[in-house]
């Protein structure tokens, strides 16, 4: 097994989802629509999916970007030591404990600091096999539901290789039987969908 990829550590987090921090050098890493966990001791682990990433400004930020000939030396410095976190806004889809997913929001968030991680092919495929958490995106509140289930069913299907195809293909009819009464989302959902193939 490889080492578990850390993305960032927890800034605040509720029953439906949570912040977690990263630094700039570290934005590399993940991505929209990412599948990421949070462990917290005794079999217990939080999963949820990246559904924005945000940099927020401060006022050596403001300052600069109305300079004239900002050097690469001082661009370099505001990237990669300066202490303003990456946001990344991560939607709860489900939980694991003793061993066993459940596709239910979890009993408790994370705490803060907990260390957030990138899920691996193999995990990714495992807490996918069923399509009960889809219902948590597409209910998800402030959530850019159609781009968000298009760039987590491209890369659950890649992590699942050569059987990507075929469970792209059941997962894209789970959505449409989900979304049957909802024609707008349904709509949003298809056309990125439609981006992805």
């Amino acid at each position: 097994m490889t080492q578990p990829i850390e993305i960032g550590r927890l800034l605040r987090a509720g029953t439906t989802g949570f912040i977690a921090g990263c630094r700039v050098n570290q934005l590399s890493v993940p991505s929209f629509g990412a599948l990421v966990r949070a462990p917290l001791g005794d079999g217990y682990q939080v999963y949820g999916l990246i559904h924005d990433i945000h940099i927020d400004d401060d006022g050596l930020v403001r300052q600069l970007v109305t300079a004239d000939g900002v050097s690469e030396e001082v661009m370099k410095d505001n990237r990669e030591r300066r202490i303003v976190p990456v946001e990344m806004s991560v939607l709860a889809v489900g939980y694991e404990q003793d061993g066993r997913v459940h596709h239910l929001l979890p009993p408790r968030p994370p705490l803060s600091l907990d260390v957030i991680y990138l899920c691996e092919d193999m995990e990714i495929a495992r807490f996918t096999e069923k399509f009960g958490y889809f219902r948590h995106i597409l209910n998800g509140k402030d959530v850019p539901v159609g781009e968000v289930v298009a760039a987590h069913i491209l890369q659950a299907g890649k992590a699942r290789g050569a059987d990507g195809g075929r469970w792209i293909e059941s997962a894209t009819q789970e959505v449409i039987t989900l979304l049957r009464d909802d024609y707008p989302t349904l709509m949003s959902v298809l056309g990125a969908l439609a981006d992805i193939s």
